[in-house]
């Protein structure tokens, strides 16, 4: 009956909003790694129920951005640079396997051009977020990138595990470059990587060899930066 399913339909899809919002709000910075909130206080500040916020804080717990205490509430996860080295060896190796199937099985997926175009399309914008040094861009427009190109594998587990990989892999780094660019007067412009309109372009000549050495030098690249930036 229609009106038995209305009531839980509404609360996903604000627990999922409610989650989409915190999760902005840890990339954007405004919630810091080790801080620390209770499901009053979002309640209070999404003027919400403490249900749905609950249910979307727990959401975020499952997915290693926050951590929850049973005394103290929920507090923001602190990613080591251990951590961050042990994403990005996961990132490449399912990215390897993922081209590597596209290569190969490419044509029984279908024509892949107009699905590459968007996404090269989303690569374009990331590039020049990058480039500009706009990282709130950059990073919206690379996780859309990530998640179609992902999409194009056609194992909906396959990409939502790599989306939350990379939200977990942003997080971890944004912290050392708003850090640098706000507070320690870096400039990220020219800093940030930007080739993934290369990598679109090297998937299209069904070129896995050539795209893994893309990810392998994007990979390399931004261990390299934040671990300078994390010295600093």
């Amino acid at each position: 009956m229609p009106g038995t399913d209305g009531p839980a339909v509404i609360r996903s899809t604000l627990r999922q909003q409610i989650a989409d919002a915190l999760r902005d709000e840890v990339l954007a910075g405004r919630l810091e790694p080790g801080q620390e909130f209770t499901v009053k206080e979002i309640a209070e500040q999404y003027g919400v129920s403490a249900t749905p916020v609950r249910e979307a804080l727990v959401n975020l717990t499952a997915q290693g951005l926050l951590d929850a205490d049973q005394h103290r509430g929920f507090r923001v996860h602190e990613h080591t640079l251990d951590d961050y080295r042990r994403m990005l060896e996961a990132r490449g190796l399912i990215a390897d396997g993922m081209f590597r199937d596209l290569a190969r099985h490419g044509d029984a997926r279908g024509d892949m051009s107009d699905a590459l175009l968007s996404v090269r399309r989303r690569g374009e914008e990331a590039g020049r977020a990058a480039c500009a040094g706009d990282l709130n861009v950059l990073i919206g427009y690379d996780l859309r990138f990530w998640r179609e190109l992902s999409a194009l594998f056609g194992n909906p587990h396959l990409s939502d595990f790599l989306h939350r990989l990379r939200v977990k892999s942003w997080v971890c780094a944004v912290t050392h470059l708003r850090h640098w660019s706000e507070e320690g007067g870096g400039e990220l412009r020219g800093a940030l990587w930007s080739r993934h309109t290369e990598l679109v372009d090297a998937l299209a000549r069904r070129e896995p060899a050539a795209a893994h050495v893309i990810v392998r030098e994007y990979n390399a690249h931004s261990l390299s930066l934040i671990e300078r930036l994390a010295a600093a």
